[in-house]
């Protein structure tokens, strides 16, 4: 089931790059990137992380070129990954020209590490000859100290400033194969400055919160800022700075780009209602045993996990698949209409059985599989359960009764 459309404002107008065959801004799909933690020297095990970080939903993967036997690596990881590959250059200049060497799709230049114009111009003309991009990544916490005093700090103006110096030294070679990032870790200040950055360039914007920090905090700080600016129609690709494994990173990403409507759904949407005191299991338990159980598996399907038989099904009612408990049992149900019923244990085992069924054979196999006896099965048990716990399970109605008391009593 498609998820329905959002209307976000239109996507911001801007100049195309390839990043390998991933397309970056001009209308293409946006992407999400994320970045290797492991010694790039560690040939194997960056590439065990690149595949990872891929599956996860990564399209593009990040990683260091901080020695020489950094890009020695990626020489070697560049032709092995199922994505393209971006250098990471640090204060040594001549790691960029050693990552084009390397066969990189992209590099990474921080205009407050490298601050000599004439190195800066050396790798875009040497970018420019091998038909690579660069992305110009201006970060707060490492800006030009000569930019931070003329604005008094790590203001937007200031960032923006020292995107566009970069970028001017790029164009007195005729390089224009360029994306742009201003981050910052204060979420208003990101905002801000990516906001003046759209206004005086028309080139595709990297959008990220840096230095997030760990979940739960980090993902509500990268995904203030980023949903905000993509929901405005800025941003072309993405990365969550999250303290946790890349994969979260990944995840992130794509699941954000989903739930906005811009990635087509490839994994399962988990929905769960948040449990009340009708429910007959530990609802958040099992969500979190489904969501583990589906994992990264490519199923593009909404699946509902639901507290109880009495109003689970109607309100998931639109959910591709759900399960809703009852009298210890899992009334399992497909676009609202109950298929079977298990044992409360196999309920989990039953979702992704039931989803693999929907990917085999569509909704209308899975539905002609249905059981005869499901949907009696689950009224009876909904009916026994309104009876012993009554429709007003919350006492909501108790308390109305008590507020009209008290506010007359005056």
């Amino acid at each position: 089931m498609e998820a329905p459309s959002i209307v976000l404002a239109p996507r911001r107008k801007t100049r195309q790059i390839a990043v390998g065959p991933v397309l970056v801004g001009g209308g293409a799909p946006i992407s999400v990137q994320s970045m290797t933690i492991t010694k790039t020297a560690d040939v194997d095990g960056t590439l065990a992380e690149i595949y990872a970080l891929a599956g996860a939903g990564a399209d593009i993967v990040r990683c260091t070129c901080n020695h020489e036997d950094a890009a020695e690596g990626l020489a070697r990881i560049v032709p092995r990954s199922p994505v393209p590959i971006v250098a990471d250059v640090h204060n040594n200049w001549r790691m960029g020209l050693a990552a084009l060497e390397a066969g990189v799709h992209c590099l990474r230049l921080n205009p407050g590490n490298i601050r000599n114009p004439d190195h800066i111009r050396t790798i875009a003309s040497q970018a420019k000859d091998r038909g690579v991009p660069i992305r110009i990544g201006v970060n707060a916490g490492s800006l030009d100290s000569r930019l931070y005093d003329k604005h008094g700090g790590a203001t937007p103006e200031a960032m923006v400033e020292s995107a566009q110096m970069e970028l001017a030294y790029f164009e007195e070679v005729g390089f224009e194969d360029v994306k742009i990032s201003v981050k910052a870790s204060n979420v208003a200040l990101m905002i801000e400055a990516y906001r003046q950055l759209a206004d005086v360039t028309d080139h595709p914007l990297h959008l990220g919160v840096t230095e997030a920090g760990p979940p739960p905090a980090g993902l509500v700080k990268a995904t203030a800022g980023i949903a905000t600016l993509l929901a405005e129609g800025i941003g072309d690709t993405i990365r969550y700075s999250l303290t946790a494994p890349p994969v979260e990173e990944a995840r992130a990403g794509r699941q954000l780009l989903e739930a906005l409507g811009l990635r087509q759904r490839r994994s399962v949407d988990l929905i769960a209602c948040p449990s009340c005191g009708r429910a007959e299991i530990d609802v958040i338990k099992v969500a979190e045993e489904a969501m583990a159980a589906f994992g990264d598996r490519q199923i593009p399907l909404q699946v509902a996990v639901m507290g109880c038989v009495v109003n689970g099904p109607g309100e998931a009612r639109d959910a591709d698949l759900g399960i809703a408990a009852g009298r210890r049992k899992g009334h399992l149900f497909v676009r609202g209409r109950n298929v079977a019923v298990v044992p409360e244990d196999e309920m989990v085992g039953a979702l992704v059985e039931w989803a693999d069924l929907i990917m085999a054979e569509g909704v209308e196999g899975a539905l002609s599989r249905a059981d005869a006896g499901a949907e009696a099965e689950a009224e009876a048990d909904r009916l026994a359960l309104l009876e012993a716990k009554g429709d007003d399970v919350n006492h909501s109605e108790e308390r109305v009764e008590l507020i009209r008391k008290t506010a007359g009593s005056g």
